[in-house]
């Protein structure tokens, strides 16, 4: 029996601990409320194959056809093919998702297991409507009280407040964390046999995001520090319909899947003339779509009009955007929504195999903080929630196995440790006068990737940035949590913009438009140690 420390309680945490409380002694530390992550504010659902008229094959070709070339076969694979299973899980931890009851939402019995009945939806990118809700547009919130409500039953030791300072590493494998608990500023070592990250994602690195204020990227961060691999941090996907209002609430994907349009400040559809999937195309294609439009209208919102719904219709499937609208004033099924682009879900991480298992021994990732490869360049809808799910229970079942691959699970894909190539912060000749620069604060870091490695990148905005990032430094002395916060989002910001630097072509989520175009040159992953990075 290992002791194993889970950090993070969004569905991959509570679903890695219950998994591994079966065999180990598990301890899950989590920076807030047991109950606060990301998967609380998902809305849009989650995809499997449940349904009999749809096939894991299927969803494995939708994932790849979003994923722009860079998926990872193995872990799509895994993805889909495992889904569901881990859904009639759910199921049976308590979440509750909708029943059919006839109309666009409806569809034929399910196939799984304890899925018979259930409601479905279509979102981008999908072949067919496999998109699985709850509470119609509270999704995460139904999936994360059920697993909170099994985790407080369960033999998990729950440590709340407690952020993940650092890891620990002896003798090259993972040997412990170290945390700042809730009542004192002191760093307190916790010792493990094994450690599994499932902290999320790094919103907070952008001015505009659907993220809550803890997606800091903590635990990435933390893993670069100890010298794990992380991979495709480049690929940032920005939601293409938040609220153009304090907040960037989301709108979810799913209102244009039940027919909302996307109009022009003039009322004018637009996505049709930009994709032949129009206002469903892939999420890259319609933010960027959304980002042009709102350029060429002096950088007001575009509008997502859903009148032609109905006012009974919206607030019974999407009762929290209805909610959200209410509180902005806005009657949405009277009038369009203004909606623009804002950083949602991460693609890059520390790099693990379909097992979770990074390049430490001892150390795994699962969800939003890792990067399996399994959606290449930009995420197919309702993934991200599947992922974490199987890819938590897949970790769960190897926990504590002494033997691990003698290669990392990214530079083994070549046969062998890919060829370095040279920084390019080393041959760029950008300088940026220290009296202009912002002085550092969260704010000033947001604002500037926002402006330089948001929806549109180009060379001179990066390199910028990078330069303006280069001379900044973390607080010192004795951080508080917010400092230590800064700290990691200056350490992943640095990263992503100098992946973004090397990566000289658009494809999926990041968009250069100097190179408008993909390259085969570059059909490759970006895998990063501190500050060395390779193509794999």
């Amino acid at each position: 029996m290992a002791a194993v420390i889970v950090v993070g309680s969004g569905i991959g945490g509570l679903i890695a601990a219950l998994a591994a409380s079966a065999s180990h002694t598990v301890t899950l530390i989590t920076k807030s409320r047991l109950d606060e992550s990301n998967t609380l504010y998902a809305q849009g659902g989650i995809a499997a194959a449940v349904f009999a008229d749809d096939t894991v094959e299927s969803h494995v070709t939708d994932t790849l056809n979003a994923g722009a070339g860079l998926n990872v076969l193995a872990a799509v694979e895994a993805l889909c093919a495992e889904g569901p299973d881990r859904i009639a899980d759910l199921i049976r931890f308590g979440v509750e998702f909708d029943r059919a009851t006839g109309g666009s939402g409806s569809g034929p019995d399910a196939g799984a297991e304890g899925t018979q009945g259930l409601a479905r939806g279509l979102e981008a990118a999908h072949s067919v409507a496999r998109v699985l809700h709850s509470g119609g547009d509270a999704t995460g919130a139904a999936i994360e009280r059920a697993l909170v409500s099994t985790v407080r039953d369960s033999a998990v030791t729950i440590l709340e407040h407690t952020f993940l300072a650092d890891l620990v590493v002896t003798d090259g494998r993972i040997s412990g964390v170290e945390v700042v608990g809730p009542s004192s500023p002191e760093i307190q070592r916790l010792d493990a046999d094994a450690v599994i990250l499932a902290s999320g994602g790094a919103g907070q690195l952008f001015a505009h995001t659907t993220n809550p204020a803890i997606a800091t990227g903590d635990g990435a961060a933390a893993a670069w520090r100890a010298g794990a691999l992380l991979a495709d941090v480049e690929f940032y996907q920005f939601h293409p319909t938040a609220m153009a209002t304090p907040g960037n609430f989301l709108v979810s994907e799913a209102v244009r899947g039940e027919g909302a349009v996307l109009r022009a400040s003039d009322g004018t559809p637009f996505m049709a003339s930009i994709h032949p999937d129009g206002d469903l195309a892939a999420r890259d294609i319609v933010a960027r779509g959304i980002a042009n439009q709102m350029a060429a209208q002096d950088s007001e919102p575009v509008l997502l009009d859903a009148t032609a719904l109905g006012a009974d219709f919206l607030r019974r499937r999407f009762p929290t955007i209805d909610a959200a609208c209410a509180r902005a004033g806005i009657d949405w099924a009277t009038r369009p929504v203004p909606v623009t682009p804002a950083a949602h879900y991460w693609m890059g991480g520390v790099a693990s195999d379909t097992h979770g298992r990074t390049s430490i021994p001892g150390l795994y990732a699962v969800g939003e903080v890792a990067c399996t490869g399994a959606h290449g360049a930009n995420r197919l809808a309702s993934n991200s929630l599947l992922e974490s799910a199987v890819m938590a229970h897949r970790a769960a079942t190897v926990v504590g196995e002494t033997d691990w691959p003698q290669a990392s699970p990214w530079t083994a894909r070549t046969g062998g440790a890919p060829a370095a190539i040279a920084s390019p912060d080393a041959t760029d000749n950008t300088v940026v006068d220290a009296a202009l620069a912002p002085a550092f604060s969260r704010a000033a870091l947001q604002n500037l990737l926002w402006d330089a490695a948001g929806v549109h990148r180009t060379r001179d905005g990066l390199s910028a940035a990078a330069a303006t990032l280069g001379g900044w430094e973390a607080p010192t002395g004795t951080p508080s949590v917010t400092d230590r916060e800064d700290a990691n989002l200056l350490d992943l910001a640095r990263l992503l913009v100098g992946a973004a630097l090397a990566r000289q072509e658009s494809r999926g989520a990041h968009y250069r438009s100097d190179f408008p175009t993909d390259s085969p040159e570059f059909a490759h992953h970006i895998v990063w140690a501190r500050e060395v990075y390779a193509l794999c």
